[in-house]
């Protein structure tokens, strides 16, 4: 699959290439959130294919900001695959999932066994081998947002992740336990 990087856009601003969208592909909006990190966290994403609407979001009782938002990221690949459509362009406003994909930091650590460096395990492990599974069958390329900035999209993803983290009732992240995320190996 096709993974393309931010690249500059001629004649564009730096707010509106991180939100250019090329024709054709469908639009997938994501943020997370949590309430302490760790603490109650959810996820929010907004689907657009023509005239198409779909909005995502769910809430754990115990979990990360950026499991959130790489989680938000997993479920809006997956609804878009189920869509049968082609090439998807995912808006973030994190960095964190950006530069994890698009400066091949996530497939770096999954070639070395989930070890950032020699002595640090990678976070999040459990989450990154279910993304680069839904990127390696997926065309999808990924721009990041400034977050609270007014992007309305980008807006309501942050509603309904805050939504979903402020839910009762939560289930638990199965990824996180005791403060520390779960580990592959």
């Amino acid at each position: 699959a096709l993974m393309t990087e931010l690249k500059k856009l001629p004649g564009a601003s730096r707010r509106s290439e991180a939100l250019r969208v090329p024709d054709g592909d469908v639009a997938i909006y994501t943020d997370g959130a949590c309430s302490g990190n760790p603490g109650p966290g959810g996820y929010g994403c907004v689907i657009l294919h023509g005239d198409q609407r779909v909005e995502l979001s769910a809430g754990f009782n115990l979990t990360t900001n950026n499991r959130m938002e790489i989680l938000a990221c997993i479920a809006g690949i997956e609804a878009f695959a189920e869509m049968g459509e082609t090439r998807a362009t995912l808006v973030t406003d994190s960095r964190y999932v950006v530069n994890a994909v698009t400066k091949g930091w996530a497939k770096k650590w999954r070639s070395r066994r989930w070890m950032r460096t020699d002595i640090e395990p990678a976070k999040n492990p459990d989450l990154w081998e279910r993304m680069l599974d839904l990127l390696d069958a997926n065309d999808v390329c990924f721009r990041w947002v400034k977050g609270h900035a007014g992007h309305a999209d980008n807006e309501r993803c942050d509603e309904l992740a805050v939504a979903a983290a402020a839910g009762s009732d939560l289930p638990p992240d199965a990824g996180f336990r005791d403060d520390k995320p779960l580990t592959l190996f």
